[in-house]
């Protein structure tokens, strides 16, 4: 082999090299066991988040003195709105300047970004589309409602509406790659906002009223077909309902009703926001998702924002949307685990991109990382508090924060539960190899001050298992006992209860805790109004 040959054998493994570093530098999400992971920087990030209130990121001044805020709470993350109105206020000329300074700053505070799109929709409407698009209705149609009434929603049957939204994506996504491809300050990005139909089930304009005598595109006759014993229940009730059938119209296989113009609507919901997520990944291929605001209990379709991301839907969204990576529910509804298990009961990443930011933030914060391994949580105008670092939250990303290089370590392997309780669910019982945990509100001991309150707080733990008989037990208000599921006629002692906190990875005891702080031995306790650590060391004995 000649020098020349050896030269150019040399550039090419470096340029590969090259390729591969750039490659694996994007943040990515990776499978690890029955979990997903947010890589970031090549390891594993568990994002800390706090989204901002609509506006305040409208301006470089106003957020000025916002950041030294969510520095204070142990936020790693903020979600940031990007403005379609306003990085494109003039056709085709887009201005980036805001964003480039929101990123500096989050630079500067040492924070990550998960951006928001705010394009076509926002909260169902179309606020933040740029006003030389909205003054042009005849180009870029809007939604009309089941009487014939435009509302202010553009329609998702307009190509033209595509085209400009995902252009603008397109652009959003260029510089982002050109400015911060090196850093990762970015590191999730959402494609628009709250999809959602009102006041009606389904747009009636002219170009949904054709597509809606169309036959159902083959792509979902396949996935019916192909996963027919996987389908989402509700789903599966509403084809079965009307014979299983593989051709025709919408209500043809899916029957005439409001759940048919909802299906309808989420598939080109769907297909629109894969599209734009689409043309921006091949500029730039940042993990992208869909946000859904949640429906209520027996509501009708078109009386909340329908035909979004939701569970009930969740087949039709991941059918069109081979793009979209995952679909996130925005949290004002009490039913925490309830809405958590749907959005994971097909396997799919879980992540809270905005929760109401209330005194049960910090407890669901722990708990759906704990129990659903959760990619992140994230309170909504996280900017409003006057004090900061006195936040429950702000504690609460501490000790997350402290304890995230164990938690990424034992994803995904069954190795960590989590434990959410209250007055009206004071008891969870869970099991751990051949141990069962009994966990019980820390108001339940009847010598507690709080335990003849009327209001009792939500609280919760994280449960890691790290050896046979070896746990770290982490979180507020909580009581712990244990049973050996082997053999019954064995007792579960503890052997020993340390708490204590980690300091560069490294376990460090604060104090010693058999005697009192257990209850001579009998339970493991972290009481209501305190967080804490503690690693807990079984034995049995007859």
């Amino acid at each position: 082999m000649n020098i020349l040959s050896k030269s150019l054998i040399l550039l090419f493994a470096i340029s590969i090299g090259h390729i591969g570093v750039c490659q694996t530098k994007i943040p990515f999400l990776q499978k690890t066991g029955n979990s997903t992971q947010l890589i970031v920087d090549g390891k594993p990030f568990i994002i800390l988040g706090g989204e901002l209130g609509n506006s305040s990121a409208s301006t470089t001044r106003y957020m000025q003195p916002i950041w030294p805020k969510l520095k204070a709470m142990n936020l790693n993350t903020v979600l940031v709105p990007v403005y379609w109105e306003l990085i494109e206020s003039e056709e085709g000329k887009f201005d980036f300047s805001l964003i480039q300074d929101l990123i500096t700053e989050a630079r500067h505070n040492n924070l990550k970004i998960v951006l928001l799109w705010f394009g076509t929709w926002k909260n169902s409407m179309s606020s933040h589309a740029p006003a030389w698009l909205k003054l042009n209705q005849e180009k870029y149609p809007r939604v009309k409602d089941q009487s014939g009434r435009s509302q202010e929603i553009l329609s998702s049957f307009s190509d033209q509406v595509l085209q400009a939204d995902s252009r603008a994506f397109e652009n959003l996504m260029r510089f982002i790659k050109n400015f911060d491809s090196d850093e990762n300050t970015v590191i999730l990005v959402q494609v628009e906002n709250e999809i959602g139909m009102l006041p009606s089930a389904r747009d009636h304009q002219a170009l949904a009223n054709k597509a809606f005598k169309k036959n159902v595109p083959a792509e979902l006759i396949n996935y019916l077909k192909q996963n027919k014993e996987k389908l989402i229940p509700e789903f599966l009730e509403i084809w079965k309902a009307n014979g299983y059938k593989t051709s025709g119209n919408w209500e043809e296989i899916f029957g005439k009703g409001l759940h048919t113009d909802e299906l309808f609507m989420a598939w080109y919901y769907s297909k629109f926001a894969n599209q734009v997520a689409g043309a921006g990944k091949k500029i730039y291929p940042l993990p992208m998702f869909v946000n859904a605001a949640l429906n209520r209990p027996n509501w009708e379709p078109g009386k909340y924002p329908s035909a979004g991301p939701l569970p009930h839907l969740m087949d039709v969204w991941k059918t069109a949307g081979s793009s979209i990576d995952f679909l996130a529910p925005d949290f004002y509804n009490p039913d925490f685990k309830h809405w958590c298990d749907l959005y994971t009961r097909q396997g799919d990443p879980l992540f809270i991109p905005e929760h109401v930011f209330d005194a049960t933030a910090p407890a669901k914060a722990l708990y759906a990382i704990a129990q659903y391994d959760a990619l992140g949580f994230s309170p909504f105008s996280i900017e409003s508090t006057d004090k900061p670092a006195d936040e429950p939250l702000a504690k609460m990303y501490g000790l997350i924060n402290g304890l995230t290089p164990l938690i990424t370590a034992n994803q995904g392997h069954g190795k960590i539960k989590g434990v959410l309780v209250s007055k009206s669910n004071p008891e969870t019982i869970i099991q751990f190899g051949k141990y069962e945990l009994t966990c019980k509100h820390d108001y339940t001991l009847s010598w507690t001050p709080g335990a003849k309150l009327e209001d009792w707080p939500v609280t919760s733990a994280m449960i890691i298992q790290t050896g046979e008989d070896e746990f770290y037990v982490a979180g507020s208000g909580v009581v712990i006992t244990f049973k050996c599921l082997e053999n019954k006629d064995l007792n579960v002692g503890l052997l020993k209860v340390d708490e204590g906190r980690f300091e560069n990875n490294e376990w460090k005891i604060t104090r010693h805790l058999n005697g009192d702080q257990t209850h001579q031995g009998r339970h493991v306790s972290i009481p209501a109004g305190q967080l804490a650590i503690q690693k807990v060391k079984l034995y049995t004995y007859k």
